[in-house]
């Protein structure tokens, strides 16, 4: 039991987070101790998940942006401009795919230089930050938007652009 109550903190908590510490520090105790120290770490994470208290002010930050970007999206694609609808959706992907390798210690640069995000995006699977239908579909998302920053607009249409925004 304490070790699939490990397995599940570590599902829903980040590296480095003061859930996992507290789960290395059991690791010590005599089985029936550590069970019960381990029964109390994913009951405090799930009381701080409700109200949002595991979210850094960072992410906060993030994730008004990224609203904004997807709400000025909205408001292009039902004016009809799907093309700039999905370049700015990717660029809302992009944002939000490098800010999760940083939240997950995943580098994004390589000799000094940022790293594509394709590359960022299959880095995320290794790091098991997300699983390989996920990643299929973020690169999936960002053929179309290069393919809207391109100017190969008759590779897409407005409801591939629609799924795109509903997915990001």
């Amino acid at each position: 039991m304490a070790n699939r109550i490990e397995a599940a903190v570590t599902r829903f908590s980040v590296k480095g987070s003061v859930y996992r510490e507290q789960l290395k520090r059991s690791s010590g105790y005599l089985d029936e101790r550590r069970l019960v120290h381990n029964m109390q770490v994913p009951l405090t994470l799930r009381e701080n998940l409700k109200p949002g208290w595991t979210e850094t002010v960072v992410e906060l930050v993030h994730a008004d942006t990224y609203g904004d970007l997807l709400e000025m999206t909205n408001r292009s694609l039902s004016k009809s401009y799907k093309d700039a609808a999905a370049v700015i959706t990717g660029t809302a992907l992009e944002v939000h795919v490098r800010a999760l390798c940083a939240k997950n210690s995943v580098t994004t640069t390589v000799a000094g230089k940022p790293k594509k995000a394709d590359t960022m995006n299959a880095d995320l699977k290794k790091a098991g930050v997300y699983d390989g239908l996920q990643q299929k579909e973020v690169t999936a998302w960002m053929g179309l938007r290069n393919s809207a920053a391109h100017g190969d607009y008759d590779d897409y249409d407005r409801a591939q652009v629609r799924c795109f925004l509903d997915g990001v």
